[in-house]
């Protein structure tokens, strides 16, 4: 890596500096104190509106998790979906207040998207895994990021990338959680061609004008500067989507009912208050998938989730920084080790709460977008995923087409950081807008942060400065040149 200053760095070193250090008062309470919170700049109303935003942003995990995993169950049902569902809402309301708590950072965590489709089509149906078994793989995934961590390696890596790289990945997390929330919503579709807008070209249904009423609302609150315009719009949203599933009774989406709702069904339940039951927690087989598979092949599994669970966070806690203006001239989060360590465990708790990997989640820049900026909206949004193991129904009760208004408006929030990179400069504008574009192209992180790094890697070396490439950057982008062929060496393997 070169010792020039990035063209970010020079431009929000001051800036940065000023609004984490200065923005604030003296503490006005121990809580104030503990959290920082005067000192960054926000308010403890602030904290909490943005706790319950990035939850509701969150919310269609303890959905969509549960039935993403439902296609790797044992037969014998030990475990169910509502056992998964309140394990889900469990581990990631824990997590989430240890990241509160211990990395003062407002970042949630909850069961990753991807990584439970890993653990579904990719090790029980794909390699012949029991469920137990799967989960082994995860808390091993999850013990090897957590030694990477305290070893200093995660994070010298993540101090590594050059800052305009870093800049791109919050561009392209932009991008892509706007893409996520627009197919959340069913607005973009398959189609005719590889994606279109709602059906045939039209939007067309109740939901989609409920998604519609619920961004046009938070855009025209947020030009108002109206606080908290991002809440209201998803409450607002709820609020005619419950009407009008009271006065329509629309169903769920299928290919029979295009225009139904995309993942929960907006209707108040009798049965809204219930016990939970949590038969997916310590189930687990440790080294069951090393028998079956073989040392070898159980060993590339693990280094493919960890790749794809690596830089995820990386990428996550840095968009989030940048949208909270709390990072450092460097392009760094206050105490990216501990958010770090955080992240790491979480993926070994989901490995033995049968829920699948747990990750810091892109939403969270939902959150900051309302205005917060210390541990304390974590702590806030744990403590709603902890109340939703009883209220499940509630919680289903917020159709996709609302939270993903969210989604869909903090994509334009992060996007205006795209003015950072120096597009004058090939060797930098090339491997940011590969980054950029792969994210969404992709449907992946990861993928968008691997294409990055080896593009600029390549570039580097065509240009013969060799020498700029630090050690830690040819590690990681051999590393996902690897992870990019994988499929081919397991092959070659088996």
């Amino acid at each position: 890596m070169s010792n020039k200053k990035s063209v970010t760095a020079q431009k929000n070193s001051g800036k940065t500096q000023n609004s984490v250090a200065k923005s604030g008062g003296a503490p006005t309470s121990t809580l104030d104190s503990f959290f920082q919170i005067s000192q960054r700049g926000s308010t403890v109303a602030r904290e909490i509106r943005g706790g319950f935003v990035t939850f509701f942003a969150m919310a269609y995990i303890l959905v969509i998790n549960p039935i993403i995993l439902s296609n790797a169950l044992p037969k014998d049902g030990n475990i169910t979906m509502g056992g998964i569902a309140s394990a889900t809402a469990l581990v990631a309301g824990i997590m989430t207040i240890m990241m509160g708590l211990f990395a003062n950072y407002p970042l949630a965590l909850a069961a990753g998207m991807g990584l439970n489709a890993m653990v579904a089509f990719t090790l029980v149906l794909g390699s012949g895994l029991t469920y137990q078994e799967a989960m082994g793989l995860i808390f091993w995934e999850g013990a090897l990021i957590t030694i990477l961590v305290l070893t200093g390696f995660r994070e010298a890596v993540f101090k590594a990338v050059p800052g305009q790289l870093k800049v791109a990945i919050s561009v392209g997390i932009g991008l892509f959680i706007a893409f996520v929330g627009l197919i959340n919503a069913g607005i973009i579709r398959p189609g005719g061609t590889p994606v279109q807008l709602g059906i045939n070209g039209s939007l067309s249904g109740w939901p989609a004008l409920i998604f519609v009423i619920g961004l046009l609302v938070t855009i025209v609150l947020y030009v108002r500067k109206v606080r908290g315009s991002i809440l209201i719009g998803i409450l607002a949203s709820t609020v005619v989507a419950v009407i009008v599933q009271a006065v329509v009774g629309l169903g769920v989406k299928s290919d029979d009912n295009p225009t139904g709702w995309g993942l929960s069904v907006p209707e108040f339940k009798a049965d809204a208050w219930s016990l939970p039951t949590f038969d997916s927690l310590a189930q687990i087989d440790f080294f069951g998938a090393f028998t079956k598979l073989g040392p070898l092949a159980a060993v590339l599994l693990i280094f493919s989730l960890m790749l794809a669970d690596f830089f995820d966070t990386m990428g996550t806690m840095v968009a989030i920084g940048a949208e909270g203006d709390l990072l450092d001239k460097d392009g760094n989060p206050p105490r990216t080790r501990s958010i770090l360590v955080i992240d790491s465990l979480a993926a070994m708790a989901g490995g033995l709460g049968g829920v699948s990997s747990n990750t810091s989640y892109v939403e969270s820049s939902a959150g900051v977008g309302e205005g917060a900026r210390t541990g304390l909206a974590s702590v806030v949004t744990g403590i709603l995923f902890l109340l939703s193991t009883f209220l499940a129904p509630i919680v289903e009760m917020i159709p996709s087409e609302a939270a993903s208004t969210a989604l869909v408006f903090v994509g334009f929030l992060m996007m205006t950081q795209v003015t950072q990179i120096d597009w004058r400069d090939p060797s930098i504008a090339i491997p940011a807008f590969m980054t950029i574009a792969f994210m969404p192209f992709a449907y992946s992180i990861s993928v968008g942060i691997g294409i990055g790094f080896v593009t600029y890697f390549v570039i580097k070396i065509g240009m013969g400065k060799i020498r700029e490439i630090s050690l830690l950057m040819w590690i990681v982008s051999l590393m996902f040149a690897i992870y990019f062929v994988l499929g081919p060496i397991q092959q070659l393997l088996s």
